[in-house]
């Protein structure tokens, strides 16, 4: 019987049963895509990552959702780092070790920052971000049971941003609207069928806690997770937004994710570039394994 060796590894955070889970599988090279998937179906995270060999970078990668595969996801790129390390398939070469990730998106550059032989965050340079399809608030607040006196101002753009992965950039304008925000999953299925975003990442420029400096909730419809833990491609999207339009005054910051869901959740950000010409943006974070064994197909 085929077997592929897997971890399953807490994303951007460093206590077991935290952040964002991801299984990582091992050698995959020989599952066919519907495996891929109902492999992703079986292990119900947000993502399932594949590992193969690659001839353009260290390793191939390739994320599925229990729904469908997406080009580019924040938390397995952590997770994934996180397992090739663990498990010996790749070396720390210092206080800092690179690596390349070769994704449908592209390849994406990892630095490893680490002490004295261990992982202290593991960063991953994500896309030059696309800014795309603007829509209008009387739209998109009601799929959220929300109003557009929500936003965080009255001037505020929703609009599509991808690093990776397109997804909705949705500012609201504190705590308590983003605590309230329900989908309407009817709703927003119908309205996601005919626009360009995966699913919508609602934040607010204000921590939950004293570290952070945002704090989002990423929303989808079944029969992916209703809400996700922690979203580091969202994550990447949300930075440029708000260095984009000016919402915060430096390009680096925390953002919180997970605490309302009992999975907290955390990463460093940095937008390279100015606001009118954003170059890329770093999204580091830390992980810990949860189980390792095998899938026994």
């Amino acid at each position: 019987m085929p077997t592929f060796p897997f971890m399953q590894v807490d994303a951007f955070t460093t206590q077991k049963l935290a952040g964002n889970p991801c299984a990582v599988l091992f050698e995959a090279d020989e599952l066919k895509e519907d495996e891929m998937l109902a492999i992703a179906r079986e292990m119900n995270l947000a993502e399932t990552a594949y590992v193969m060999r690659s001839n353009l970078a260290d390793y191939q990668v390739r994320y599925f959702t229990p729904a469908l595969e997406i080009p580019f996801a924040g938390h397995p790129t952590i997770a994934v780092v996180h397992a090739l390390f663990e498990s010996g398939r790749l070396s720390l070469t210092g206080e800092l070790s690179e690596i390349t990730l070769d994704l449908q998106a592209g390849i994406i550059p990892i630095e490893i920052i680490s002490v004295q032989g261990n992982i202290k965050r593991i960063i991953m340079t994500q896309n030059q971000p696309v800014f795309m399809k603007k829509y209008n608030p009387d739209e998109i607040m009601p799929l959220f049971g929300l109003e557009s006196l929500d936003l965080y101002s009255p001037q505020t753009l929703i609009q599509t941003v991808s690093t990776g992965t397109p997804q909705l950039m949705v500012p609201l304008k504190d705590l308590e609207a983003l605590r309230r925000a329900q989908m309407n999953i009817p709703a927003f299925k119908k309205f996601r069928s005919k626009s360009d975003f995966y699913s919508a990442h609602l934040f607010c420029v204000t921590g939950v806690t004293s570290s952070g400096d945002t704090f989002a909730r990423h929303l989808d419809a079944p029969p992916d997770l209703l809400e996700d833990p922690f979203t580091g491609s969202a994550s990447g999207g949300m930075a440029a937004y708000l260095w984009h339009y000016g919402m915060i005054d430096q390009p680096t910051f925390i953002a919180e994710q997970g605490h309302w869901l009992n999975r907290p959740g955390q990463a460093t950000i940095e937008v390279v570039g100015t606001p009118e010409d954003i170059r890329a943006v770093k999204v580091g974070g830390q992980a810990v394994t949860v189980v390792q064994g095998d899938i026994i197909l």
